[in-house]
């Protein structure tokens, strides 16, 4: 049976999952989208040949509903369904810090619901998605939802309880790397290499250590041994480095990330 999907808030992550799907092999014609502004409806109904309906509309028709908006946002959303969806229909949230009891107590009980957090490179096919069960949700509907990630990236299950660790990680983890790469730009500049060039050399290198992290099955221990000769130029930089703290200081970081995000599902906003 063909079932029908409606992207609830279709910004960048949402179109991202529209794209993803179509190129997947669903049709546009079981897809239906959800926008605040008309010219933005007419925008993806011109670019993936969508049809655009009101919440309300998408709730009553769509057998799967990803709700893609802001967590701010969330709480009116579900009032806006919650008259609308069934027990038979499979709810995916993509916002960061709600959790699936949040959005299982404002729809009709028994409602499956599954957690998903992805991440911006789900714009160029290389997101990392990390899906959590709700209460009502089975193998069924998460293997659902891997399908649509999984257009996107890769997919991974994990109990709800870790969604806030993983969130910390991977939702919020390419803004670490930017920062990383911002900050080894200003390093070349310094240096003395163009600004252009800097970069260049430093995002390639990004690239090929992230293939060979991802392809060689090596811990990065064993990696960055492999660079690091006997006093050579690396272990004079890595010195510097955890002489500044930066190990402790990512630690800290991501520890800081995991309780922001906690305080986004206990409503601390």
């Amino acid at each position: 049976m063909t079932q029908t999907v409606a992207v609830l808030g279709t910004g960048k992550i949402g179109e991202a999952l529209l794209s993803g799907m179509i190129r997947a092999g669903w049709r546009p014609a079981d897809l239906l989208v959800t926008t605040r502004r008309s010219d933005r409806a007419r925008e993806l109904h011109t670019r993936y040949g969508v049809e655009s309906v009101t919440n309300a509309e998408a709730a009553k028709t769509a057998d799967i509903l990803i709700l893609a908006v802001k967590p701010q946002d969330m709480g009116k959303l579900l009032d806006e369904l919650a008259p609308h969806v069934t027990s038979d229909r499979l709810v995916i949230s993509a916002a960061a810090g709600i959790t699936t009891a949040f959005i299982e107590d404002r729809l009709t009980p028994g409602t499956p619901v599954v957690r998903v957090m992805p991440n911006t490179p789900v714009l160029v096919d290389e997101g990392m998605s990390v899906i959590s069960a709700g209460s009502h949700a089975t193998g069924a509907h998460l293997a659902t939802a891997e399908e649509i990630f999984g257009g996107v990236g890769k997919t991974l299950r994990v109990p709800e309880s870790q969604q806030d660790a993983a969130t910390a990680l991977s939702g919020s983890g390419p803004a670490y790397f930017y920062f990383l790469v911002e900050a080894m730009t200003d390093a070349g500049i310094l240096l003395g290499l163009p600004r252009a060039q800097a970069h260049d050399l430093i995002v390639q290198a990004a690239i090929g250590a992230a293939v060979m992290l991802r392809d060689s099955g090596e811990h990065p221990v064993k990696l960055r041994e492999a660079v690091t000769s006997p006093a050579g130029t690396t272990i004079s930089a890595i010195r510097e480095l955890e002489n500044h703290g930066v190990r402790a200081a990512l630690i800290a970081a991501l520890e800081a990330a995991r309780d922001r995000s906690r305080e986004l599902a206990s409503g601390n906003g």
